[in-house]
């Protein structure tokens, strides 16, 4: 006989109830590198992210690799507590270095990001699969 399926958790508690969208923008080995790609001016980016989060009330954060190298500078949208609950995920998004791509990421993060609203259309032309180790972990 199979083990009952666990009923799908429905509150939150402390602070995951009020998580807000965050950018999780790689600044690895490639990501963000002026050597790799010297005609992004990679510091701009990342500090016009960081405007924008804190004019639009959105997380910025940085981490040192997410995997897709070749598809650099990598950022990851993360949906709030509110979109997760209105079914967002996470949504990767490759080639992320020209100014258009930057504000529209702005724009949808201060929109709400996933689960709470849609994407510009050319970014979703940038949207990648995450890497499958980052697959595995986020099922654990």
């Amino acid at each position: 006989m199979a083990a009952p399926t666990p009923a799908p958790r429905t509150f939150l508690i402390g602070a995951a109830r009020e998580r807000p969208c965050t950018l999780v923008v790689c600044r690895g080995c490639c990501c963000g590198d002026p050597r790799k790609h010297p005609g992004t001016d990679h510091a701009w980016q990342l500090e016009r992210l960081r405007s924008g989060a804190a004019e639009h009330g959105f997380a910025v954060r940085t981490t040192d690799c997410l995997g897709p190298c070749d598809q650099a500078n990598v950022i990851v949208v993360q949906p709030s507590a509110a979109g997760r609950r209105a079914g967002g995920r996470p949504t990767w998004v490759g080639f992320a270095m020209d100014d258009d791509c930057t504000e529209e990421v702005l724009e949808w993060a201060a929109a709400g990001g996933p689960g709470l609203a849609e994407p510009p259309v050319t970014l979703e032309l940038q949207f990648i699969d995450p890497p499958r180790d980052a697959r595995v972990r986020s099922r654990r």
